[in-house]
């Protein structure tokens, strides 16, 4: 049932668009001064098992990134049927190739294939989706670390946009290694932004309304299309949605359309700021993983 906004405010979008090709300006006049001096260009590689819609499509952009702010590319692709050893033993060779600045394992795998084997795998210094358990270790301990993509991304927004956070309220939704957690941690520290107080919840919250209501920010990562309505969230309050959910729509061209984990046009007029989906914190991931394969390459995290 829809629920009426209590209020209706002039809220701000969150435009992740824009400011993911703001930072992939700033990293290609970076590389570009690097071309310059004769140093290495970065290169980065991306492993694709099978052909999932979203993967084909979040590498194709990766790519294409890559290109845009001058980054070398390498694209490996396996069907659905390659063995675990056999894409462990090309993860391995990733490792020690010299040329390869950092590289990505595209998620979701097959089911006969132990995902948390083959991040454990990946060398921390190679690792620029910031899944290791070594960075993430470095990164709750307060230490540099090559940061996972869409929680520094989300951090990036708030930093960009100037939304307040030291000591304010944030409720994420979702306990994700991937999203979830990561940004509860990186919205605790104290940093700017941080300093937030930040409740965590998931699936076992009980009287979940009641909790996301008191939240100045909430970040809604559960993958469950448009479950964040009007009634869960307060006057004012900063939204950030990482959901990207395809639903069947026949009225598509390509048979569906993106929903994210917030009913927009319901929770957008109660708000002050509120990404959308697309164009919100999904560009964000990709100008992160960028920005981390460019970190990576000058050995800024793991010196060389």
């Amino acid at each position: 049932m829809t629920t009426t906004p209590e209020v209706s405010t002039t809220y701000q979008l969150i435009d992740g668009k824009k400011t993911a090709e703001d930072i992939k300006v700033e990293i290609a006049a970076e590389v570009a001064q690097l071309k310059a001096a004769g140093k290495k260009v970065p290169h980065l590689a991306a492993i694709l098992v099978g052909h999932d819609g979203g993967s084909e499509t979040y590498v194709r952009n990766k790519v294409l990134a890559c290109e845009r702010v001058g980054f070398e590319s390498t694209l490996i692709r396996y069907e659905d049927d390659v063995t675990e050893a056999e894409l462990l033993a090309k993860v391995e060779e990733l490792n020690h190739d010299p040329g390869i600045d950092g590289f990505i394992v595209q998620l979701p795998l097959p089911a006969h294939i132990s995902s948390e084997k083959v991040i454990e795998t990946i060398r921390p210094e190679k690792d620029v989706d910031g899944f290791h358990p070594m960075n993430i270790g470095r990164m709750v301990a307060g230490l540099p670390a090559l940061l996972p993509a869409t929680p520094s991304g989300i951090v990036e927004l708030l930093s960009r946009y100037g939304i307040e956070t030291n000591g304010r309220h944030c409720v994420v939704i979702g306990r994700s290694n991937i999203v979830g957690t990561p940004v509860s941690i990186l919205l605790a520290k104290n940093l700017e932004p941080g300093n937030c107080t930040v409740t965590l919840c998931h699936s076992r919250t009980r009287n979940l309304a009641e909790i996301t209501r008191t939240a100045d920010i909430v970040v809604a990562a559960l993958g469950r299309p448009e479950f964040v309505t009007a009634d869960m969230v307060s006057p004012g309050a900063v939204v950030i949605d990482v959901g990207t959910t395809r639903v069947e729509d026949a009225s598509k061209k390509s048979g569906f359309t993106l929903k994210g984990d917030v009913n927009f046009a319901e929770v957008a007029p109660k708000t002050s700021y509120i990404t959308p989906v697309p164009g919100g914190v999904g560009p964000m991931t990709i100008a992160m993983l960028l920005l981390n394969t460019l970190r990576a390459a000058k050995g800024e995290v793991y010196p060389r």
